[in-house]
């Protein structure tokens, strides 16, 4: 019997995923797309997954959920290969997995890391963003959820949990008393003095409490790979995306994280080519790459999301962005490369995945000896590297 999740997309859908599966356990023949909107190409990847599943489990139930699917609900369920579409509201309901009994612990046998999800939706408005409309408002899992989520996870023997979420940042503020992020994450390493490593998903810089801020730049357990949702380092565009940071307050925020805790590695997610970017603006996004020292890039041409505000901006032209997106890449590959050969000599903490690597609490990918069991903590001592691998 074929039971397959497919996650496209972020962090927290492959969370979600989990849960789904286990819901499936019971269900007949069924096949989940767990899809993305995050640009228009996230989109058309989704569909693309449809098809393709379909034609390998042409007898399979097939299932479309996730954000594409609730922002495009209707055109998802004209697709010939889709059985049913679940929009995101719906999709942890058990009744649209199975008919039979559900066990539905999130418990992945699928991943060497515990994806948990905390937090969902978003408050904001950036004008470049469709992500609200598939997942709505802000909304919180109270402390008392967090840690009976996370338990299983440490029962089995997990190494890394992974807090999840639209807009993680936020956590707390639907909550009484409006709780910060730093608190859930300061009664999480209380509650659990074994958990070994706890990662943070994508951080809004602006919303970083003062609790949370002590606790990345002092706390072993809290691992010194930091994602920020910078966007752009040109402050115009800043504006014109309805972001909350300046460039300056981006650089000040890793400056202070660094002069704290050096071995802290900075990712970002940076766009190219939004509307309106002159080659001045592109310099700017050029330049915070190395001011910020980003050596964990996500980097997004821009892609008009019908209904969103900067669809309606002037707008860069497509080969332009293409061009203006391989210029970043290359300027983050560049940062990469000088951290990674930093890195030689020097052991690290690896957490051995299934495929022979592994990640380090700095987010490197190192090779692990053969026969290294995956989900263990091993230590790794690099003298080279290979195709970004320290090995």
């Amino acid at each position: 019997m074929t039971t397959q999740v497919v996650s496209l997309g972020c962090r927290l859908n492959i969370a979600e995923s989990e849960t789904i599966r286990a819901m499936l356990q019971d269900a007949p023949e069924t096949v989940v797309v767990n899809s993305c909107a995050v640009t228009a190409e996230a989109v058309r990847q989704s569909r693309r997954a449809v098809r393709r599943l379909r034609r390998e489990h042409p007898e399979a139930r097939l299932v479309v959920t996730g954000c594409a699917a609730t922002i495009e609900q209707d055109s998802f369920a004209q697709m010939p290969e889709v059985d049913a579409v679940v929009p995101n509201a719906e999709k942890l309901v058990a009744r649209h997995w199975t008919q039979g009994n559900v066990r539905p612990a999130a418990v992945s046998e699928h991943h060497t890391r515990a994806f948990v999800p905390v937090q969902n939706g978003c408050d904001h408005a950036c004008t470049f963003c469709i992500i609200p409309q598939g997942r709505g408002p802000s909304m919180s899992l109270p402390v008392v959820d967090v840690l009976r989520a996370i338990e299983p996870h440490l029962n089995l023997g997990v190494a890394e949990v992974v807090l999840t979420g639209v807009d993680v940042t936020s956590w707390g503020a639907d909550l009484p008393g409006a709780p910060k992020l730093g608190d859930l994450v300061a009664a999480i390493l209380a509650t659990f003095p074994s958990l070994p490593r706890l990662r943070l998903s994508s951080l809004d810089g602006v919303e970083i409490d003062p609790l949370l801020l002590d606790l990345i730049t002092g706390e072993a357990r809290l691992m010194p790979h930091i994602h920020l949702s910078l966007q752009s380092g040109d402050d115009m565009i800043l504006k014109r995306m309805k972001r909350r940071h300046t460039r300056a307050q981006a650089i000040s925020l890793v400056q202070h994280i660094k002069a704290h805790r050096p071995e802290v590695a900075i990712g970002a997610d940076l766009i190219a080519g939004f509307p309106t970017e002159t080659p001045e603006m592109h310099a700017n996004n050029l330049s915070i790459v190395r001011e910020c020292d980003v050596v964990h890039g996500h980097i997004f041409p821009y892609s008009p999301r019908p209904g969103t505000p900067a669809a309606k901006m002037p707008q860069v032209a497509p080969l332009l962005v293409k061009e203006r997106a391989a210029e970043l890449r290359a300027a983050v590959a560049g940062q990469r490369g000088h951290w990674l050969h930093t890195l030689l000599g020097q052991p690290a903490s690896v957490l051995a995945e299934r495929d022979g690597t592994g990640h380090a609490g700095h987010f490197a990918s190192y090779r692990t000896a053969p026969g290294t069991v995956p989900g263990s903590l091993v230590t790794c001592t690099p003298t080279k590297i290979i195709e970004g691998i320290l090995e």
